[in-house]
């Protein structure tokens, strides 16, 4: 198998390759989710809050906005069971996947704004605008080099080849040094 190139190595159908892409997506999807979920009720509460009415336009404004961003990453991450519903036994299972996995790349790009929005609002209120750009700015570069940068490295670095030596093939061990 490892002399196979790197789409033939599991021996599958084009279907089979969709039906597993479909579920590694899904398994994906439910761990965001559940963070969306958790943000999107956490700025639920904050408008029942006592201190709610004492925010400033800037405050409000991005309250709003990270609201509505939260609202848009749920709805993001949650399209892809709607269209495999709507498409379900219409032999459009690679579509699916495929047009689900943008929906899932653009919920991760709105998620990062959201999870950002909610830091500087938070930071704001608490210690003031400039602590809460500064915050804001340290979450998204974060986010950047987590969900952007590093797997672009992984890539680059040919982790993900299939004959990827282990990390033990690469460095003499200790007792043949």
């Amino acid at each position: 198998m490892a002399d196979r190139p790197p789409d033939q190595a599991r021996n599958e159908t084009p279907l089979e390759r969709s039906d597993r892409n479909f579920a590694e997506l899904l398994q994906e999807l439910r761990v965001t989710q559940t963070g969306v979920q958790i943000l999107f009720a956490f700025l639920l509460t904050l408008a029942f809050t006592p201190r709610f009415p004492s925010l400033d336009t800037v405050q409000r404004a991005t309250y709003v906005t990270t609201l509505l961003l939260a609202v848009l990453a749920a709805a993001l991450f949650t399209a892809p069971a709607a269209l495999h519903r709507s498409l379900f036994q219409q032999n459009a299972k690679p579509a699916i996947v495929q047009i689900s996995s943008r929906l899932a790349t653009a919920g991760l790009g709105v998620l990062m704004l959201a999870f950002t929005g909610a830091v500087l609002l938070v930071v704001n209120v608490s210690l003031g605008l400039g602590a809460g750009i500064a915050a804001g700015g340290g979450t998204l570069l974060v986010c950047v080099g987590l969900w952007g940068v590093l797997p672009r490295l992984v890539r680059r670095t040919g982790l993900t080849s299939p004959r990827a030596p282990a990390p033990t093939d690469r460095e003499p061990s200790e007792r043949t040094r």
